[in-house]
């Protein structure tokens, strides 16, 4: 059986050696790429993959962003999420929104090929390093609105800046940056921010 894969990575270097060595692979076929968040689920649509390689960091929408939306979508189709950022909270949110893998983009293409089988498989396959990391790390402290809040703070922006990006009185974005405060123990929302970046929770 032929596996289709569809490769969303926003770096055209490695989107095009993921792309050509995974191609090389008898039982590969890479049947779409792309380089952008919003271009995963119409390409998913159009291609049906049995496997989607999601990356994390991607413009306009991140991999972990359109992981549900793709999972509704093609409910068939396993996702790994591919990353160059080793961070807990990353591996938990990807695990909870249905992703078959979660691995560090540093392994050798044979560990990916091997990946991609197994999810096919209809097996869990994670980095064993982050998957440690994220136990000892716990879940995310924070709610999904202090989440947004930290999210928009994290270029410095104003309380009023936040405010209206998020559609929310300035008196709400000061509780929830508060609360992220102090649920992270930092001083202010710039190391809060930073921290929960950090930590993978945005």
């Amino acid at each position: 059986m032929t596996v289709r894969v569809l490769i969303a990575e926003d770096q055209g270097m490695m989107r095009d050696a993921l792309a050509l060595l995974l191609g090389l692979e008898d039982d590969l076929e890479i049947v779409a790429q792309v380089a952008s968040g919003e271009e995963i689920v119409p390409a998913a649509r159009q291609h049906a993959p049995d496997v989607a390689l999601l990356d994390v960091e991607l413009p306009g929408r991140s991999g972990l962003e359109a992981l549900p939306e793709l999972r509704a979508a093609l409910p068939g189709c396993a996702v790994l999420v591919l990353t160059t950022f080793a961070r807990p909270g990353y591996l938990r949110r990807a695990m909870e929104a249905g992703a078959a893998g979660f691995l560090v983009k540093d392994g050798p293409v044979e560990e990916l090929a091997a990946a991609i089988r197994r999810a096919v498989a209809g097996e869990r396959v994670v980095d064993p390093a982050l998957a440690a990391a994220a136990l000892t790390a716990g879940p995310s402290p924070l709610t999904g609105r202090e989440r947004d809040v930290l999210a928009a703070a994290l270029d410095g922006a104003t309380i009023a800046d936040v405010a209206a990006r998020l559609h929310l009185s300035e008196s709400t974005v000061r509780n929830h940056l508060s609360s992220a405060i102090g649920k992270t123990h930092t001083r202010n929302r710039i190391e809060a921010a930073r921290l929960a970046r950090h930590n993978g929770w945005l």
